[in-house]
């Protein structure tokens, strides 16, 4: 049986037609309901909206998305979106890209902004530790596609938004979970929300740990949150973040073709030539601190002001296979804006945001000799603070309800300065040019359930720490900046009871002075700007309640979900020395990503949901000379949900991840020298576990 639905599978062609035609076979039945389903509203743009007329590409996951997964990191329910790609090369070593922008991303995350509240997770370096965040401890995230820096500062990929509670919930309860699954993977989690008069406190734990499908993949992170929010007057809030996170995992290093097909498990090989991970003890540890407090304050009837200071510290350890790394890095800054909002009128209503944001981080980098997992010998050491500030406002408004147009931009300043001693002056600085980040929005209501948008924006997103001076321990200051315009239009369509709901997108981007990587013979990389790439896509998403949730009978709801995104993505005047790649396809990007879905609601409680990942094949290195092949993947979680005993709700779960048993590479290393591209993802696995709530 399984065979069977596999080799269906293999055809991408009849996978989407077939997917297709059941939606919208079903989406015109049954759609004079009249239940209502709850309408999906957004924050990303300062305050909360119904995202049917906001005039960009924004997708929600939901907090009922997110328990649908199986809870152990933030990759199905992030991949399940169009457009995003999150990559596992070993547990906890994860690669966030959105519209491709994983090309100059070795690991982590790189010209895309994250957000925790109203605070910048991304660091003034260009950097982003998403691997500390446990993804139990989130309410939902929003997710803004394509450059968006009217807001949020220098970006070329896209913005996400974690929101850490949900700020509506209003008594007080605990959660407490447990949970466990194949090769050695523990979880443990307690959650709780105390109400007081005025104020909420939220408190998160967790610990989870994994011994890896690999040879060398073990990994560990403890994790502490807490939100406090006092609601000191009517219209005003003050809230307080903090999180602490202790992160350790081996890294097994990538494999050729012929060591992956022939032990997907083993970690890199030691040559004669060169130690391997093993013998190195190749890991990485990070232990972080983050705090901030944010005031939002209603000053006048329809002006607010809010005002986010935060800090962090990061201590950060990479014994790697050419050297040893040590890390200390401390970054604070502020976020302020203000939302001005006109007096209702009849037909013509307007909002005005200003404001500014500064960060500044401080990294002190000192790389070793790795004697096998030991410090050694000095090898480089360098200090650089990267400062990052830029203002930023926005224009909204909104004519006879039909009619939303947006007009914003941000100014952006970046600098860094290097040197071997501050306190002696042997500074050297690198100032980039003030870029302007503009955007242009229309979204138009042609009915209550049907909008059409379009939008133009620049993005903008300097080199990181990290690319100005990666593992080669040199500094590169002629490395640019990448620029690029964005032009998209799109639509969104519901029905009246809000349980059909489209969302489609067509976009051109064009960037210019792409940063891609490239790797030396001895293992350490190097970035150079990559002339540009020309990038066309569509993006569509899709879900409907085929029988709403709360009905009677056997199935009280049952939901089918579809998303596809395919991204013709190629280079453009790249030349590196004698070879010319333009006209290949964009490294690392698949062309074409299908996913479906399916949530079924039963009576007595129980539940099941499904998720199937169709992705293509996906260029390695920039000569488009190997690839890693499409692969199919399907994952299930069942359980038995909201069973009561006395003031006690019960989850008892359990569910199977790569139901077709494929092998297949999740983070694979783009450009690696050797041919050292393949990092085997787990094959059939299982978990299971327990949520209780109070």
């Amino acid at each position: 049986m399984i065979s069977s639905i596999h080799i269906l599978l293999k055809r991408p062609l009849f996978t989407a037609l077939f997917s297709l035609n059941l939606f919208f076979s079903f989406a015109q039945s049954k759609v004079d309901s009249v239940q209502k389903v709850d309408e999906i509203v957004i924050r990303a743009y300062l305050s909360e909206q119904s995202i049917l007329q906001v005039p960009s590409s924004v997708s929600l996951i939901s907090s009922r998305q997110l328990r649908n997964q199986p809870g152990i990191s933030m990759l199905p329910a992030l991949n399940s979106v169009p457009g995003i790609r999150m990559e596992e090369r070993s547990p906890g070593s994860y690669r966030l890209s959105i519209r491709g922008s994983s090309l100059r991303s070795p690991f982590g995350v790189r010209n895309v902004k994250i957000y925790l509240d109203e605070f910048p997770l991304t660091d003034a370096g260009g950097n982003t530790y998403l691997n500390l965040i446990d993804v139990n401890s989130l309410n939902n995230m929003e997710i803004l596609k394509g450059p968006d820096g009217s807001l949020f500062g220098a970006n070329s990929g896209g913005v996400v938004l974690l929101n850490p509670v949900d700020k509506r919930a209003d008594s007080s309860w605990l959660n407490a979970g447990i949970s466990g699954g194949s090769y050695g993977l523990f979880q443990e989690q307690i959650a709780l929300q105390k109400k007081f008069k005025k104020s909420y406190l939220n408190i998160n734990q967790s610990y989870q740990q994994s011994d890896g499908y690999r040879e060398h993949s073990a990994m560990s992170r403890n994790f502490a949150q807490m939100m406090y929010r006092l609601n000191y007057a009517k219209t005003n809030q003050l809230r307080v973040l903090a999180f602490y996170s202790d992160l350790e995992y081996k890294t097994p290093g990538g494999l050729t073709l012929a060591q992956y097909n022939a032990n997907p498990r083993a970690a890199r090989p030691s040559t004669a030539f060169a130690a391997g991970p093993v013998a190195q003890q190749a890991r990485i540890e990070n232990r972080t601190f983050y705090t901030g407090i944010v005031n939002e304050a209603k000053v006048f009837k329809n002006f607010k002001h809010v005002l986010a200071l935060y800090g962090s510290t990061t201590d950060f350890m990479n014994p790697f296979i050419t050297n040893y790394e040590l890390r200390k890095e401390n970054t604070g800054g502020l976020r302020t804006y203000f939302e001005l909002q006109g007096k209702q009128k009849q037909g013509f209503n307007w909002k005005w945001n200003a404001g500014l944001e500064l960060q500044s981080t401080g990294a002190d980098i000192a790389n070793y000799t790795n004697n096998k997992g030991i410090k050694g010998l000095l090898q480089a050491q360098d200090d650089i603070i990267s400062n990052q500030f830029f203002y930023f406002t926005r224009f909204a408004a909104n004519i006879n309800e039909k009619l939303s147009a947006e007009v914003a931009t941000s100014l952006n300043y970046n600098n860094y300065k290097f040197s071997k001693d501050f306190q002696r002056g042997q500074v050297t600085e690198r100032k980039f040019n003030p870029e302007l980040m503009p955007r242009f929005a229309l979204s138009y209501k042609l009915s209550d359930n049907l909008a059409l948008r379009s939008s133009i924006s620049r993005g903008y997103s300097p080199p990181t720490i990290a690319e100005v001076r990666a593992s080669d321990n040199k500094i590169n200051t002629n490395l640019e900046s990448e620029t690029g315009w964005n032009y998209e239009a799109g639509f969104r369509l519901r029905n009246r009871t809000d349980r059909l709901w489209i969302d489609a997108s067509i976009f051109q981007y064009r960037l210019e002075n792409a940063i891609v990587r490239r790797v030396n013979a001895n293992d350490t990389e190097f970035y150079l700007n990559a002339g540009g790439t020309e990038q066309n896509g569509i993006e569509t998403q899709a879900s409907y309640w085929l029988i709403e949730p709360g009905s009677k009978g056997i199935i009280s709801g049952l939901q089918i979900q579809n998303s596809y995104t395919l991204s013709r993505y190629y280079f453009k005047n790249y030349i590196n020395g004698t070879s010319d790649y333009s006209g290949n396809r964009l490294t690392g990007t698949p062309r074409t990503v299908l996913i479906n879905g399916l949530e079924i609601q039963l009576q007595k409680n129980f539940y099941l949901f499904a998720q199937h990942n169709y992705t293509s094949r996906i260029a390695l290195n920039d000569a488009n000379s190997v690839f890693a092949k499409s692969f199919n993947l399907v994952h299930f979680k069942a359980g038995w949900r909201a069973a009561k005993i006395g003031k006690t709700g019960l989850d008892l779960f359990a569910g199977i991840d790569n139901l077709l048993d494929e092998t297949y590479s999740l983070g694979n290393d783009i450009n690696a020298f050797g041919g050292r591209f393949f990092n085997a993802a787990a094959p059939r696995n299982y978990f299971a576990g327990l949520k209780i709530r109070y």
